[in-house]
C-alpha cells in the first residue's frame, strides 16, 4: 500500500478502488444528495483528489442519530518539485525541491528517488483534467559529501543549498539531444503577432527530459502538460524484516498504515449481507490531506469538509417501511427536530483520530516516560496528553476498551475470540509532544474523540519501521468499532 501511493492523490485512488469493489458509489459535493442517498447505501466523495470521505448508512438510521467516525490523513513528509525546478551546476542536472512537512531530511540523502503526483493536462476536447503519474525507476538522487571532505560530527544539511537532487549529467543530456553546450533557443521576435503566454513554458521551467517522462506516463504530448504537483519518493519497496518477519520496513507508514486500516476496517464491517439491516447509525471514514503542514487547507482536517458532510447526513430521514425513499420526500420528524438534527448527531457521535504512534526505541529508551513505552506488535496505542495535544478522555478509553474486547482476534473469524490488545502512551513532562487532527476536529465538532495509532520507529524518516501484526489488530479494532458503536454509544453516560 505505501509503495503504490507515494503522494496523497495515489492514496485516495487506491482507497477508491477498494471501496468500489466493496460496493461504494461515488457522489460529489457540488451535487444535491436528496435523490441519491438511501438508508442501506454505501457512498464516497473526494475533495481535491487528495482527501476522501466514505460512509455506509444503516437501514434503521433516522435524522439526528449518531455517526461512528474514523479520521486519518493521506500525506507524509516529502520533497516537492518547485514551480521552476530546472537547475544546473558543475556539469550536473539538478532539480529544485521544497520541503513538505517535518521530514528527517538527512535520511533522504543517497537514496534512489523518483517522482510521482498529479499532472494537469489538456485533453482532445479542450478540457483540463488530472492524470496521476508514478515513475517507477530511480531518476534523481541527493548525494552526501564524502567524509574525507568534511569531518564534522553532525550532519545538518542546509535545506536550500544542499538538499538538491541531481538528475544526471549535462553532457549525457547533450549527447541524448544532439545539442551543443552553447546552443540557445532563439528568443521570440517582439514584433511578431503571436500571443504571449502568461507563464514561461513548462519545458523552460523544468528539464525537458523530465517533462518528456512525465508526459509519457500521463499518456499525453509534452505540450499538453499544463502544470503538475509532483513529489519525490524512495523507489525501494516495502518489505518484511526481522528474524521472524515480524517487522515492516517501508516509507510513509505515517500515516498510510492507519489510512489503510481505517478503510479496510470499514469495508470488513460491511462484509456480511445483513451488516446494515439493524444498524441505526452511519459508519464513516474521513482521510484528509495536509495534516503534516497544519491541516489549514480546503482539503485539510481544519476545513469544512467533515462538518459539511455531517450536516448533510444528519438530516437524512428514516427509511419508510423499507422502501427506497430520499430525504427530499420523507419528513417523519417535525421541522423542529430537523432544525436541530445536526447538533443532535454531533452530540452523540464518536470520532477516532487514527495516526501512527511512537514505539519504544531501545537505543533511546531514556526519551520515553518509564511507565508508558509502547511496543510494536503489542496492540494499537491510545495516545493521551494532559495539555490536549491529543483528544483522548476517559469516556473514550472506556468505549474503546469495549470495542477491543469484542473484536475478532488476529486470524479469528468470529468476534469475542480473545479480542485485540491496546496500549497507553504519554510523553515525558520534559519532552515536546506532537499533535494530530483529533483536537482540532473535536473542538470544531464538539464530538467525543479519541487519539490512537499503531506503534512505529523512525517516524518521518524516508524509511520507517512498524509491527507486521499491528496492521490486522488495528483493522479488527476498527471493524469492531463500526459493528458495535450503535449498541454501546448510549451506555457511556457522560453529558
Amino acid at each position: 500500500y505505501p509503495l503504490t501511493n507515494p503522494p496523497a492523490f495515489h492514496a485516495v485512488q487506491s482507497a477508491i478502488k477498494r471501496l468500489e469493489v466493496a460496493g461504494f458509489k461515488p457522489i460529489q459535493e457540488r451535487e444535491s444528495w436528496s435523490s441519491t442517498l438511501q438508508p442501506g447505501g454505501k457512498y464516497y466523495l473526494t475533495r481535491n483528489g487528495s482527501s476522501i470521505v466514505a460512509f455506509a448508512i444503516g437501514k434503521k438510521w433516522k435524522s439526528g442519530n449518531p455517526i461512528a467516525m474514523i479520521g486519518a490523513h493521506t500525506d507524509s513528509p516529502t520533497l516537492r518539485l518547485k514551480p521552476v525546478s530546472k537547475k544546473t551546476n558543475s556539469g550536473f542536472l539538478q532539480v529544485g525541491v521544497e520541503t513538505y512537512g517535518g521530514g528527517i531530511w538527512h535520511t533522504w540523502f543517497d537514496r534512489d528517488l523518483s517522482i510521482a503526483g498529479r499532472v494537469m493536462v489538456k485533453d482532445a476536447e479542450g478540457n483540463f483534467v488530472q492524470k496521476l503519474v508514478k515513475v517507477d525507476r530511480p531518476i534523481v538522487r541527493i548525494p552526501t559529501l564524502a567524509i574525507h571532505l568534511d569531518r564534522s560530527s553532525e550532519f545538518n544539511p542546509n535545506k536550500e543549498t544542499e538538499l538538491f537532487p541531481i538528475a544526471g549529467l549535462v553532457a549525457a543530456e547533450l549527447n541524448r539531444t544532439g545539442a551543443k553546450p552553447d546552443d540557445k533557443k532563439s528568443e521570440p521576435d517582439a514584433d511578431t503577432d503571436s500571443p504571449s503566454e502568461p507563464l514561461r513554458a513548462m519545458t523552460e521551467r523544468h528539464h525537458p527530459y523530465i517533462m518528456e517522462i512525465i508526459a509519457e506516463h500521463a499518456g499525453v504530448a509534452v505540450q499538453d502538460v499544463i502544470d503538475f504537483e509532483l513529489v519525490l519518493y524512495d523507489t525501494q519497496k516495502p518489505c518484511l524484516g526481522g528474524l521472524n518477519n515480524e517487522l515492516i520496513y517501508s516509507a510513509r507508514l505515517d500515516n498510510l498504515e492507519m489510512t489503510y486500516c481505517a478503510v479496510v476496517g470499514l469495508i470488513e464491517s460491511l462484509a456480511a449481507p445483513e451488516a446494515l439491516t439493524d444498524e441505526s447509525s452511519i459508519r464513516l471514514v474521513a482521510c484528509f490531506d495536509h495534516e503534516e503542514i497544519g491541516s489549514t487547507t480546503a482539503q485539510g482536517a481544519a476545513s469544512n469538509l467533515l462538518p459539511a458532510v455531517l450536516r448533510r447526513l444528519s438530516v437524512l430521514p428514516a427509511n419508510e417501511s423499507g422502501s427506497e425513499v430520499s430525504y427530499e420526500k420523507v419528513r417523519r420528524e417535525s421541522d423542529a427536530d430537523i432544525s436541530t438534527a445536526y447538533e443532535q448527531t454531533l452530540a452523540s457521535s464518536f470520532l477516532i483520530s487514527a495516526d501512527m504512534a511512537h514505539s519504544i526505541n531501545p537505543n533511546y529508551a531514556q526519551k520515553y516516560e518509564q511507565d508508558h513505552k509502547p511496543e510494536m506488535n503489542k496492540g494499537t496505542v491510545i495516545k493521551i496528553n494532559a495539555n490536549a495535544r491529543y483528544a483522548t478522555s476517559s469516556p473514550g478509553i472506556v468505549l474503546l476498551q469495549e470495542m477491543a474486547r469484542k473484536a475478532k482476534s488476529a486470524g479469528a473469524q468470529t468476534e469475542g475470540a480473545g479480542g485485540v490488545p491496546l496500549q497507553l502512551f504519554v510523553v515525558r513532562n520534559d519532552s515536546s509532544c506532537g499533535s494530530t487532527i483529533g483536537p482540532m476536529l473535536s473542538a470544531a465538532l464538539g464530538t467525543r474523540t479519541l487519539d490512537l495509532g499503531n506503534a512505529q520507529l523512525s517516524m518521518h524518516s524516508i524509511r520507517e519501521c512498524g509491527g507486521a501484526y499491528d496492521v490486522e489488530n488495528a483493522v479488527r479494532l476498527f471493524e469492531s468499532f463500526f459493528e458495535h458503536f450503535s449498541a454501546l454509544e448510549g451506555k457511556i453516560l457522560v453529558d
